[in-house]
């Protein structure tokens, strides 16, 4: 496997890549940076499936968010966005 295909793939879909957050933070091919780009990612995604959720807009899928700050929460990242007013957070840097 080529590992900045995979962290690209991760980057646009964390899912398409790892099956859990958890995996993120064991990958040995990362750095913490590149973890923490991909969490972020997936937490603006599990943020954006919550909303539709409620909107009725989905089949019930699970969205992962508390597994992904718990995560994010282990790499050291900053959780401000968590607590932004929006279940969206705040933007991806």
């Amino acid at each position: 496997m080529n590992q900045q295909t995979d962290f690209d793939k991760a980057l646009k879909d964390p899912t398409l890549v790892y099956h859990s957050p958890r995996e993120v933070l064991v990958d040995q091919q990362l750095n913490d940076e590149q973890r923490a780009q991909i969490l972020k990612r997936w937490e603006q995604d599990a943020r954006e499936l919550d909303v539709a959720q409620e909107e009725g807009m989905t089949g019930g899928e699970n969205s992962l968010l508390d597994e992904i700050l718990d995560a994010m929460e282990m790499l050291g990242v900053d959780l401000t966005s968590a607590e932004a007013p929006t279940k969206q957070g705040g933007p991806i840097e």
